[in-house]
């Protein structure tokens, strides 16, 4: 166990690195990329924090204090190395620490990833496992009929319909209204009821469908008929089925929650949530690279860790699991 885990964690370490290189190859090294010096031309970056009709000497004084001078590879090291020790650096435009704007954002994010993973779990996992075991029956037919129009819905398309009718119709719902949990718990359940539906109808779609399929196979096992032949009551066969029916969902809901914790990009800028992926938006708007690396490091470790910690709930779900 303790060699799998220290296994794991350098592959965490290594893709960390992997994703930062990739991403900071493609703002400072590709060609027309934001941080790149061509034919002895200033970098757009430091021409656009000079402003209008900029000096030769302003630009230039702000590359060297930006380090936009030094060559590609010391840059690429120098941000490295400062990312592993957790700065994410300074932006450029609106003069902030990008570590503390994340922080900032972050319980928002969570909030909104958190509680849309609870409700989708809630409504797909029941369904699926509910439509295995009453397989043709209308209640099936029924509910993958439902799943099929969840899935078939585009986010945006149900996010803004869901704000046209709540908000200007109905009027049950304000968009921009966020508060944090912390400062006021109503407000809080008030601005994200809405979002945590938008975002679970269409994941809660595709657990329902997932789960069904995964049940309706493990119960051809030989495991569960052998279980069968020798007389255990049906609820226990259902339960050992379920271990390992589930451990797909496990995979699939670690993923699922990553890429959320690092911005529901569409879903936060259509209500307004002041989350990661609000600010991703504002970042790429304004050509802010400090933050649009920053916010893509946290994504990607929030996806690497989530990962990390669905391995170690496979041995819980699943007994034939086993790390070595």
């Amino acid at each position: 166990m303790f060699q799998y885990m220290v296994r794991r964690l350098l592959w965490a370490f290594v893709m960390i690195v992997l994703v930062i290189a990739v991403v900071f190859a493609i703002f400072f090294v590709l060609p027309g990329g934001a941080g790149r010096r061509e034919d002895g031309r200033a970098s757009p970056v430091a021409v656009l924090m000079a402003g209008r009709n900029p000096r030769p000497d302003l630009v230039a004084d702000i590359e060297h204090r930006l380090g936009l001078d030094r060559p590609i590879h010391i840059q690429f090291g120098l941000y490295l190395g400062r990312a592993l020790k957790g700065d994410l650096g300074y932006s450029y435009q609106s003069q902030y620490d990008v570590r503390d704007a994340v922080f900032r954002r972050l319980p928002a994010t969570m909030s909104l990833a958190f509680g849309a993973s609870i409700v989708w779990l809630m409504i797909g996992i029941p369904l699926g496992v509910i439509s295995a075991l009453r397989r043709r029956s209308l209640l099936d037919r029924g509910s993958m009929l439902l799943a099929l129009i969840g899935v078939s819905m585009p986010t945006f398309w149900l996010g803004l319909m869901a704000v046209f009718f709540f908000d200007s119709r109905l009027g049950v719902y304000n968009v921009g209204d966020y508060a944090p949990l912390t400062e006021n718990p109503v407000q809080w359940f008030k601005a994200l009821w809405l979002p945590w539906i938008v975002l679970a109808v269409v994941s809660a779609a595709f657990y329902t469908r997932m789960v069904r399929g995964n049940v309706l196979e493990v119960q051809g096992e030989d495991y569960i008929r052998t279980a069968r032949a020798k007389g255990l009551k049906e609820r226990s066969v259902i339960r050992h089925a379920l271990r390992s029916a589930l451990t797909p969902v496990v995979t699939m809901y670690g993923l699922d929650v990553g890429i959320l914790l690092g911005g529901a990009i569409i879903t936060e800028r259509i209500f307004a949530i002041p989350g990661i992926g609000l600010l991703a938006v504002e970042a790429i708007t304004s050509s802010d690279l400090p933050t649009i690396l920053g916010v893509t490091v946290f994504a990607a470790f929030f996806v690497i860790a989530m990962n990390l910690l669905v391995d170690l709930v496979y041995a819980a779900l699943d007994p034939r699991v086993r790390y070595s």
